[in-house]
């Protein structure tokens, strides 16, 4: 039976080469002999020619060209694409040669599961795609693909009193934690990925307040995200933003969405709100909302997405807000970008101690950026809060808050000039209704990214502000160096002052120092210092962390 097989293979691919007969001319098509079992297909282009009886195929006239149309087991209907002189019936219709390939190698694919053979294809049609099925191919390389850190870290936090000494009775701790830093795709090949960053923490601490650390140790992101270009169905969870409404800033828990078309998306979302940098930061409050997003265009010229929904909030399982929210962006290329997201609240009288009601603008931010050439760009904002914001103010110094530090109109320019050196600044108009006046805020700053070509990274920042919750200043200067490719050195030094009824944490000066050191190909070890002084709290931090590579 094997050799009978094999003769049925060798015959296919004979057929392939072999001439099909028109066997019926009516206006405007042909009608050939031959259909799908000999592997025609719709759109399949074919040469006719006529051979006079004794003449060799060289010699034969060229009649004209056919499209196939239709195709049935048998037979196949060709529209007439071009013509010398008209059809008859027994004229020759020949594939092209790339045609008759694909057709020798369909025909030779039947049987690969059963019989050796070597497939030779390129790459956009749909009958090869067929035939690539039978052919066995490598894994892609991004399924399973594992990238990332574990690590082990261990703190230790001593209070110092206001005259700099040990206070045994102030919030002693020894802290001991994991962190995370993961990406990886196509888990067990499925489209699931887990990408982001974690951090955790087993602490002792007997007593008193949070310390910087702490603080920046919860604005993490890590989660799972559900991508599949073939499916209708996105999702994810974990602590991260969802991605079609960004502006809800970063919740602990997860969305759940359908694409309607190629530019709409429809989804729900719920969670809670852990990150300290939230312009409405509270960790007892609950959120969950509904949302429609468009987007079109792409990364290499002009894209546009759209998104629009309805939330609602509660406080310690009470209810706050139920709010409409808007987002909104335009951008081209690197040349421009503009951007804007809103949330108006429908207030309920005497809830929260409102005492009105109906539709009120509850926040709104606007920023466009233009860069008419790489070495500069200019920036455009204009930011407002209906209510004080509620972010943790002890973040003041890291510059996560720059943000939300006034209301009102703001621009700012960014110099990248020679030798690795930059300038940016930003002037802004605070003023909000209600406020005795307005009043300036400004932040400058100054960064060498190569430092007398030593390897130095330096950047220097200074910014003043006043608005209706306080005012106050901030200065840093941060100092980084990479030591070849295993060593990693960083410092950041920094003083704030900050006068505002909802905090007694007035003046504080900080350092903070890290080493990283990458000992084998797999392997790092660190560690560092952070001292803080402050009007109210003092403490010293000593910490180290043991991680691996993978």
């Amino acid at each position: 039976m094997r050799w009978l097989a094999a003769l049925l293979v060798v015959g296919c691919l004979a057929a392939a080469d072999s001439p099909f007969r028109v066997k019926y001319v009516a206006s405007g098509a042909v009608y050939l002999d031959a259909g799908r079992d000999a592997g025609l297909a719709e759109g399949r282009r074919l040469t006719v020619k006529r051979l006079k009886p004794g003449e060799a195929e060289l010699s034969a006239s060229l009649v004209g060209e056919i499209v196939v149309t239709s195709v049935a087991a048998s037979s196949a209907v060709c529209e007439i694409h071009s013509k010398k002189v008209d059809f008859e019936i027994g004229d020759l219709a020949f594939l092209s040669p790339q045609d008759a390939e694909m057709v020798r190698m369909l025909q030779a694919s039947k049987n690969a599961h059963k019989y050796a053979q070597v497939v030779g294809f390129t790459e956009g049609d749909p009958i090869e795609e067929e035939a690539r099925q039978y052919v066995p191919r490598p894994k892609l390389p991004e399924i399973n693909r594992v990238r990332g850190t574990l690590g082990f870290e261990f703190n230790s936090i001593r209070d110092r009193d206001r005259n700099g000494f040990f206070n045994g009775a102030g919030p002693q701790s020894m802290q001991n934690g994991i962190l995370l830093r993961a990406d990886v795709t196509r888990i067990n090949g499925s489209y699931w990925n887990l990408t982001g960053y974690w951090r955790g923490r087993f602490n002792s601490r007997t007593s008193g307040q949070q310390t910087l650390t702490d603080l920046l140790s919860r604005t993490y992101h890590i989660g799972m995200f559900y991508n599949n270009p073939q499916s209708k169905w996105v999702a994810g969870f974990g602590r991260l933003f969802v991605p079609y409404a960004s502006s809800l800033n970063t919740i602990d828990g997860g969305y759940f969405g359908r694409r309607l078309n190629r530019i709409a998306t429809a989804g729900i979302f719920a969670g809670s709100t852990p990150d300290p940098t939230a312009w409405n930061y509270d960790p007892r409050r609950q959120i969950a909302g509904a949302f429609t997003n468009f987007d079109a265009g792409s990364f290499e010229n002009v894209r546009y997405t759209s998104t629009l929904g309805l939330a609602m909030t509660r406080l310690a399982w009470k209810a706050e807000r139920q709010f409409a929210f808007f987002e909104n962006g335009l951008f081209f290329k690197r040349y421009f970008s503009v951007y804007h997201n809103l949330e108006a609240d429908q207030l309920v009288r005497g809830r929260l101690g409102n005492a009105e009601a109906g539709v009120v603008v509850s926040r709104s931010f606007l920023t466009a950026r233009v860069q008419p050439h790489r070495i500069i760009s200019f920036d455009l904002s204009h930011n407002y809060f209906r209510t004080v914001p509620t972010f943790d103010l002890r973040l003041l110094g890291t510059g996560l808050l720059d943000k939300l530090l006034f209301q009102g109109l703001s621009g700012g320019v960014r110099l990248d000039l020679p030798a690795r050196i930059s300038l940016y600044t930003n002037l802004g108009r605070s003023d909000r209704a209600g406020d005795a006046r307005a009043s300036w805020n400004r932040m400058y700053g100054l960064a060498f990214l190569n430092l007398l070509e030593t390897g130095l990274r330096l950047d220097l920042r200074h910014s003043q502000f006043d608005s209706s919750f306080g005012r106050g200043r901030y200065d840093t200067v941060s100092l980084s160096r990479d030591i070849g490719e295993r060593l990693r050195v960083d410092l950041q030094i920094g003083e704030q002052d900050f006068r505002s009824a909802l905090t007694q944490q007035n003046r504080a000066r900080f350092l903070n120092t890290t080493v990283d050191w990458f000992l084998l190909a797999h392997y790092y070890c660190g560690g560092g210092v952070t001292l803080y002084r402050g009007q109210v709290q003092n403490y010293d931090q000593i910490f180290f962390h043991l991680g691996y590579r993978f």
